[in-house]
Parts: C-alpha cells; sequence; structure tokens
C-alpha cells in the first residue's frame, strides 16, 4: 500500500527558519543610544543652556519673558548665543523703551552679583540712539529737583551726579565717577546697552563673555583655590536688565502727558530697574598656571592657525608627557628662522604653515601636520529685520576692498577724485548686488574691512586666491570691471597681480580728509590707518566683529587740560552695526561670527566648515620645496573645497638633545591621536577646526618617530597610540562631514551662514587665545579618543556577527533538505 509522504518540515528546516528570523529580527533591534564622547568629555558644557523667566514688577510686567543662554560651562572669551521670547516690541529705530540691557558681572555670593560688581557703563554709545539721560550709564538719581526723572526707591546713592561705582574683583579701588574708564572702556567693554526685541516678541544676540585675561577686573576663571589645592576657577553671571515703558517713578512715557520724548532716561544700575534683573551663573575654565611645577618647559612658537589648538592642548599635553609646553604666537617666516637656528641650548617646535626650506640646513628638519583649519570673512551687519546671516564673495570683491577702491573705504564725506565713478561702498556695488539678491538694506553704512598687521603665510593664501582668479587678477592690472569700477590708482602699481611674496595688507593711499564734526583751524584730518586701522591678528579681527567696531579715531574731540584737539573713537550704535574682517575660522566658531561663502576655483560658492576644510586638503598637492608639506593652492579648491584651507605644521630640528626631541615628539603623537577629537574641554580639537584626515594623522606619527630617532624613519616606540607617549595615532577624530559648527551641509552654492583681542605671549594660558567654541553643540558622533570603540560600536559589532553566524546557519539548515531532494531526484 502506498502511503503518502509526510509534507511537514522537518526539526532541520524548523531550526533553519528559525534561525533565519532571528537573525531579521535582531538586524531590527535599535542600537543604544550614542552618547559622544567628546560631548561626555565635555561634562555637558555643549549642552549647558539655561533658561531664565522674567517676573512682574510694579510698573512693568516681564512674566512672558523668557532668556536662554546656550552656553553656561566651560567657557573662555568667546562669543554665547542669548535668545528671548515673550518681549514687548522695541520702539521703532531708536531705542526708547521695551528693550534688554546685558552685561557681564563677578561676584562670589550664591545669590548673584550686586550692581557694584558688573561691567556697565562705557559702551560710548550716544544719546542718538539710546534716548536717555542716564540708560547706557552708571548715573543713578534720587533727587527729583536734580533731574527730570528719578527713582524714589534709590536710597544709597544720591545727589545731583549720584552713581554706582564699579569695584572690581581682588578689592581693588572702586571707580571714582561715572565716566572713569580705569577697568573698561568703549574700545574694550563687553555691555549691551540695547537689544531689540522683534514684532513677534523674539530677539536674539551674541554676547561676548570675558574671561580674566581679557577681563581681570572680573577675574572669571581664576583660580579661587587656596595653594596646594585642586583649581577652582572663579564663576561669574551674565545679567540682563529688561526695559518696559515706565520710568523707575512709575511715569509711564508713552503716556507722560507732559510733552517729554517718550525715552527712558534712567539707568539699569538703578535701584528700581535693578530689582527687575534676570540672572544666569557662567562657569569658565580656568586660565591660571595649570601644569605641574618642576616639570620641563619646551618652547613652541608660530602660527595664528595653530593657536586655538595649540591652547586647547596644553593643559592635557602637561599630563600626558611630563612637560609643560609654553606657546608665543608669531609670524611664520619668524618661526622657520628660529627652528633652522635650534641647538640644544635653544630648542623649538614651530609652527607654520608653509614648509621650511631646508637646503642650507645644518640638521634635518622633520615637518609634522597638526591642525586643519583657514581664513574666513567674517562679518556683522545689522538691518532693519536683524542680524544679516548670509552672504556672497568673489575674489574681485575682496580685491576692491583690500585695495580701497570703495570710496567710504578712503574718505567718509568727500568723494577723491583718484575714485571719482567707484561705488561708495561694497553694498553699493553693482557687482555686490547681483551676487546677492535681496541683501537687506543695512541701518549703518558698512565699514572697511579689516585686515591684520602681522606678515603671514595666511596674507599670502589670500592674495594667492585672488591671484587665482582671471576677474581679480585683471582688476588688480588695472583692467575696470563691467559696471566701470576701476582700482584705486596708489595700489596698481604694487604688482598685487603677480607678485608671489605678498605677506601684508598695504595701506598705501595718502588721501587725509577733515575729521567729522572738525572744530579746528586749521581742520583736523584723518589718515587711512584712523580710517582702516590695522587689527593685531586674525582673532582680534573676529573681536572686533563681534563687538560691532573697527576702532576708527576719525571724529573730532576737543583737548583737555589745554592739550590739542585729537581724533576719538566712532562707536557703532546698536542697530547700526556693520562691519566684517578676515580671522582665522577657529575665531570665527569661538565668537559665534556669521561668515561668507566664498568662489572658489570652478565657480562654487563654499563656506568654511569641517566638511570643506576637509575637501580642500584632499585636493592639496606637496610643496615643491617640501614634499612632506601640502600646498594651499587656492586654484586647485573645486566642487566642496573651501578656497583658503590651510594646514598648520609642526616644524622640528632634529639639531636638539634625545629629551628634547622625544618631548617634541610626544607632543605630535598626543595632537595626532586624542587631539583630533573635537570639543570644547582641555586637550580637545576647538571648533573651527577640522580634524586631521587619516593620511595626515599617520604622516604626523611618522614625523614624530623620525624626530625621536634624530632624523631615521621607520620603527615605531612602543607605547600606548595616541596617548603622546609613541607609537601610532590612534583611531579618534573628530568627524570631517559637519560644518565647523557642526553642519553637515558643506555650503557649496549658498551664501556662508557658519555660527575679538591682541598677539598672545609666551604664557600657558596664551593670552585670550582659549579653545571653546561661542555656542556651538557638538559635530557628528566621534570615535574614542584613546583608539577604542564606543559601547554602541561594540554592540554593533557583536550584532553583526551574530546576524552572519545566525544567517548562514539557517542557509546551511536549509541547504541540508534541499541538496538531499536534488539529489533524490536525480537517482534513476
Amino acid at each position: 500500500m502506498n502511503t503518502a509522504p509526510d509534507r511537514r518540515p522537518g526539526p532541520r528546516v524548523v531550526a533553519a527558519v528559525g534561525a533565519l528570523l532571528a537573525a531579521l529580527a535582531l538586524a531590527l533591534l535599535p542600537l543604544p543610544p550614542v552618547t559622544p564622547p567628546a560631548a561626555a568629555a565635555d561634562g555637558g558644557a555643549a549642552d549647558s543652556a539655561v533658561t531664565v523667566t522674567g517676573r512682574k514688577g510694579p510698573y512693568d510686567d516681564f512674566s512672558r519673558l523668557k532668556v536662554t543662554v546656550h552656553q553656561t560651562k566651560d567657557l573662555r572669551s568667546q562669543g554665547v548665543r542669548v535668545s528671548w521670547t515673550g518681549g514687548a516690541p522695541t520702539s521703532d529705530n531708536v531705542y526708547q523703551y521695551n528693550y534688554l540691557q546685558i552685561m557681564q558681572c563677578w561676584g562670589d555670593d550664591p545669590a548673584g552679583p550686586s550692581r557694584e560688581q558688573c561691567e556697565f557703563g562705557s559702551s560710548g554709545v550716544g544719546d542718538d540712539v539710546i534716548k536717555g539721560a542716564f540708560s547706557g550709564r552708571r548715573m543713578v538719581s534720587a533727587d527729583p529737583a536734580a533731574s527730570q526723572v528719578y527713582d524714589p526707591a534709590e536710597t544709597r546713592y544720591t545727589g545731583a551726579n549720584a552713581f554706582v561705582p564699579f569695584q572690581p574683583v581682588g578689592g581693588l579701588p572702586a571707580t571714582t565717577s561715572a565716566t572713569d574708564t580705569t577697568y573698561f572702556g568703549p574700545l574694550d567693554t563687553n555691555e549691551q546697552v540695547a537689544n531689540r526685541t522683534f514684532a513677534n516678541g523674539t530677539g536674539e544676540v551674541n554676547f561676548e563673555v570675558q574671561d580674566a585675561v581679557e577681563a581681570p577686573h572680573l577675574g572669571c576663571g581664576a583660580n579661587t583655590a587656596p595653594s596646594g589645592s585642586d583649581p577652582a576657577p572663579r564663576a561669574c553671571w551674565l545679567v540682563v536688565v529688561p526695559r518696559g515703558t515706565h520710568e523707575a517713578d512709575g511715569t509711564d512715557v508713552l503716556n507722560a502727558g507732559d510733552g517729554r520724548t517718550p525715552n527712558l532716561a534712567t539707568s539699569p544700575l538703578s535701584a528700581s530697574n535693578w530689582a527687575q534683573r534676570m540672572v544666569v551663573p557662567l562657569s569658565f575654565q580656568p586660565v591660571d598656571e595649570f601644569c605641574p611645577t618642576g616639570q620641563p618647559e619646551r618652547p613652541t612658537a608660530g602660527s595664528e592657525l595653530a593657536t586655538d589648538a595649540v591652547t586647547s592642548w596644553q593643559p592635557k599635553l602637561c599630563s600626558v608627557t611630563g612637560s609643560t609646553f609654553a606657546f608665543t604666537q608669531g609670524g611664520e617666516e619668524v618661526a622657520r628662522s628660529q627652528v633652522l637656528n635650534t641647538t640644544s641650548d635653544q630648542p623649538l617646535l614651530g609652527f607654520t604653515v608653509d614648509p621650511v626650506d631646508q637646503r642650507d640646513a645644518a640638521a634635518k628638519v622633520v615637518e609634522a601636520p597638526v591642525a586643519v583649519s583657514g581664513v574666513a570673512v567674517a562679518f556683522f551687519f545689522e538691518g532693519p529685520d536683524g542680524v544679516v546671516q548670509d552672504m556672497r564673495l568673489t575674489p574681485r570683491l575682496v580685491a576692491k576692498m583690500l585695495t580701497h577702491s570703495y570710496v567710504k573705504d578712503v574718505s567718509l564725506l568727500t568723494t577723491p577724485d583718484h575714485l571719482k565713478g567707484n561705488p561708495s561702498s561694497f553694498v553699493d556695488d553693482k557687482e555686490f548686488q547681483e551676487l546677492n539678491p535681496g541683501f537687506p538694506q543695512l541701518q549703518g553704512s558698512p565699514r572697511s574691512l579689516m585686515v591684520p598687521l602681522q606678515s603671514s603665510d595666511t596674507t599670502r593664501l589670500v592674495w594667492n586666491w585672488l591671484q587665482s582668479d582671471p576677474d581679480a587678477r585683471d582688476f588688480l592690472s588695472g583692467k575696470p570691471d563691467p559696471w566701470g569700477t576701476k582700482v584705486n590708482p596708489y595700489f596698481k602699481d604694487l604688482d598685487l597681480a603677480k607678485s608671489t611674496e605678498l605677506t601684508d595688507y598695504p595701506k598705501v593711499d595718502p588721501t587725509t580728509p577733515v575729521a567729522l564734526a572738525n572744530n579746528s583751524t586749521p581742520p583736523l584730518t584723518y589718515a587711512l590707518t584712523d580710517l582702516d586701522p590695522y587689527t593685531a591678528d586674525l582673532h582680534d579681527g573676529a573681536v572686533r566683529t563681534l563687538r560691532g567696531n573697527n576702532n576708527r579715531t576719525v571724529v573730532w574731540q576737543p583737548g583737555g587740560n589745554g592739550s590739542p584737539a585729537k581724533l576719538g573713537n566712532d562707536v557703532s550704535p546698536p542697530g547700526r552695526r556693520a562691519v566684517l574682517a578676515l580671522v582665522d575660522t577657529a575665531s570665527a566658531e569661538r565668537y559665534g561670527l556669521k561668515t561668507a561663502a566664498l568662489r572658489n576655483a570652478d565657480g562654487t560658492f563654499v563656506k568654511p566648515s569641517a566638511g570643506t576644510l576637509t575637501a580642500a586638503v584632499e585636493a592639496m598637492e606637496p610643496s615643491p620645496v617640501d614634499a612632506t608639506v601640502l600646498d594651499p593652492d587656492p586654484a586647485r579648491a573645486k566642487g566642496q573645497a573651501y578656497p583658503l584651507t590651510a594646514v598648520a605644521y609642526a616644524a622640528a630640528s632634529t639639531n636638539q638633545d634625545a629629551a628634547t626631541r622625544t618631548a617634541y615628539a610626544k607632543f605630535i603623537r598626543y595632537v595626532a591621536g586624542a587631539g583630533q577629537t573635537q570639543g570644547l574641554a582641555a586637550g580637545r580639537l576647538p571648533y573651527g577646526y577640522a580634524p586631521l584626515p587619516a593620511e595626515q594623522r599617520a604622516q604626523a606619527v611618522t614625523a614624530a618617530n623620525a624626530l625621536e630617532q634624530g632624523g631615521a624613519t621607520g620603527g615605531s616606540p612602543s607605547g600606548p597610540p595616541g596617548d603622546g607617549g609613541s607609537g601610532g595615532a590612534g583611531s579618534g577624530s573628530g568627524s570631517a562631514a559637519g560644518g565647523v559648527s557642526g553642519s553637515t551641509d558643506g555650503g557649496a552654492g549658498t551664501a556662508g551662514t557658519a555660527g575679538a583681542g591682541g598677539t598672545s605671549g609666551p604664557s600657558q594660558a596664551a593670552a585670550a587665545h582659549g579653545s571653546a567654541p561661542p555656542s556651538a553643540g557638538p559635530q557628528q558622533p566621534v570615535a574614542d579618543s584613546r583608539g577604542g570603540v564606543t559601547p554602541a560600536e561594540v554592540m554593533g559589532i557583536v550584532r553583526w556577527i551574530l546576524l552572519a553566524v545566525l544567517f548562514l546557519g539557517g542557509a546551511a539548515g536549509l541547504s541540508g533538505p534541499v541538496l538531499l531532494r536534488l539529489a533524490h531526484r536525480r537517482i534513476p
């Protein structure tokens, strides 16, 4: 009797199908959440926003006002984003009522600072913008006979000329008048005397917080712990005083009924106004000596493009290398010369962009890539609807700025004969207008492009960019643009279109116009460097841009005590600030500045970002002087490549003793490893840089090994990778895909929207050049700085291994019965 075959699946098939289903389920399971190691190491500083709410006062109700300070931890001198909602709209054009006043204060009381501890009252902003006798100053009045308006709650400071003195930290003498500028003045104060709230009740500004290096009278970040104890950096405060429509005595300025213009006239430091303050605590990175005493000190010096990175690495290098690395910022040419002349008695690790010419060197010089950044055009323009976000620039437009070919870049009130027919400023240039359609009408006339004084490789890079562009090159040679704008003739014979040795920005126009508001006979005049003063360096340009003031001195001022009249600073008032500057990308990020999209070699407009900086590095070719150094050639920057990208190199001669060579080798190894992980904390790569590509990191380690061995190549000394000890570079690096401030958009084809001051000295803190960014969060998740992997990565690896095992097992389980069936079919 024939029996029907059993069609039920056998146990082997069931197991196989089960394995495949398990593999599918495992593939669909989510990974555990990933915390980027950089963010974790930063202690949450990148996510330290604090929001405070206003209160209802006796006259004005600020209970709907919410102010957010977007970074409150791990601060240095930098920009911090402050935004708000729920405010009443500010009066049009001038600041008469409904605005916010912001200031930085010190104070050890946990409840907040006193008004005597706040930096305020020296903005230099005139009453033509801030309509009130005392609203931007420290003067207060409790005497109704002494002022048109007064504060009946003011019981401490009374009298006709009463003022709130500023009391600096550390017991130094307090100020003695309302105009005392002993500790801060119009050129260096960070106070914001008036900030606009728009029709929808919102507003936003970048506030410049200052650490104890920039503002020793506040002492923020200075160590307050006793000797021998762990550092305790001094905390400080951000104070916001909202202003409504009522005066301190209750008068509603909109309905005063006495014929007075509706202007607030009392200081935010007056008792009634101060009672409405909103305070936010700020914690700072330490600014004091952070290396153990007694360690060997190793000098380093050179390019500003390395400054923010080196000053961030310094504290960590102390602990992982056993050496203290002092840094002095200076010109690259000086650093190259010093490197060639190092000895055991005069050691140095120099930082440069262009290579060291070793043709006549007494010993081999090793050069290791350490940081990728660049030069940017940063700007701060205020339009009728707020801060301008986007701007495109061609090389020819920048050439016009650098040659002072716009009328107001030479003379403010009259047009010199040699510039007749040229636009008044770049915003009036037809080329700019066609390139930036819809660019808003600025409230104030834009000031000249700020440029640094110091000779630098970065200056040559900018000129090379202009020379690589046919339109800019023709303009510099004397050919007018299609709209008839011609180069300033005083610059025509400087060979700017061809010279390969341009390392400065000349200001050679000899025009001397009459000063604004002149009241002298003969008249007081100003020169080009008074109208368009140099910045100390690229970082200083960033600080001045954030403040909205290029520090020009073109206004006639009377001399005191019988002295002759002098030129005074022309402060840009709120709402009318319009400045731009050449800055480094790290400083642009640190101060939260907008940056222009620049046209690269194939016509693409690109803003600086980690991705576009990396793309430019990948397009670079070796320098003809030294094949181990990449040549920053803007002519090769195409597609997503940013044209003003540069790689900073650490250069060291082997003509140094073994201990020094080993210390510098450890420095380079740390930089190539953990030092490429981006973040806010000490030891990280500051935002505004792009992490070194893998090829350059490996090259750095090879260079470190050669330096340690006295110039020989090969052989890697033993030791853990990436910790600065020795060995490889490790695998920790920040993502190169994101923008400088975390954007994943390279910015090609769009205007730049990237998120102030002197040169630093030989200090471990390196003056004002710290490493914290303004308010940008972390970029893409980064690998662990020790060269390992994150828990989520481990889980991912394990999951895919299990998936492969289950899949192969299931496939094998199914293949057995299938092959058997096929075999049976072939049996005759």
